[in-house]
């Protein structure tokens, strides 16, 4: 026998993923045409490469906050705590090292994918029921090895803002992927 409860429980469970599907399109689009600017100014450290670098944590820090409020009881809450901070952290950082080379720019970034990336495969594997999770659990760990590589070429003679591009784009393509199986799951 079904209750009130059971069923406000379900349909708030559903529009949380209603709107987590809808953020990880968003997320997508962003990614994409942020990856395809960068590619456009990502030779040097100008006011167009800079102001692009600083927004992309800026717009993480923004998704978590409103992950977070979507979220009601029905997803882990603290996680997304810890990923504002860093993607706050990662603004400061980045507007930072700006003013000293692609190289610590590269740090900061490889810092940052390392350390989101272990914080979006914690809130991946606690959201594993809601489904679509599989491809940001990949997202995640990717996202650690990738920013090892970023640390790794800030210390060579190819230091270049043209992977990060790629890197946003990888990481679009997996929200792509997770917002089509959960609008496939609600169907």
């Amino acid at each position: 026998m079904s209750t009130s409860i059971d069923t406000d429980a379900a349909v708030s469970a559903a529009s949380g993923s209603n709107g987590l599907r809808n953020l990880y399109y968003v997320r997508f689009g962003f990614a994409i045409v942020w990856a395809g600017l960068i590619v456009l100014v990502a030779s040097t450290l100008d006011p167009a490469s800079i102001g692009l670098l600083v927004i992309y944590p800026l717009f993480d820090a923004a998704a978590a906050v409103i992950d977070f409020r979507t979220a009601g009881g029905t997803r882990p809450r603290n996680p997304l705590y810890v990923n504002i901070a860093l993607s706050v952290a990662t603004f400061l950082g980045l507007a930072a090292a700006a003013t000293s080379g692609i190289p610590n720019v590269l740090r900061v970034w490889g810092a940052w994918a390392i350390t989101a990336g272990v914080v979006q495969l914690v809130v991946a594997i606690l959201r594993y029921r809601l489904g679509g999770q599989w491809a940001m659990i990949l997202s995640g760990a990717i996202s650690t090895v990738a920013g090892a590589g970023f640390v790794l070429q800030a210390g060579g003679s190819n230091a270049s803002l043209t992977n990060i591009a790629g890197y946003a784009t990888l990481g679009g393509v997996f929200f792509l992927v997770s917002a089509i199986r959960l609008h496939r799951r609600a169907h």
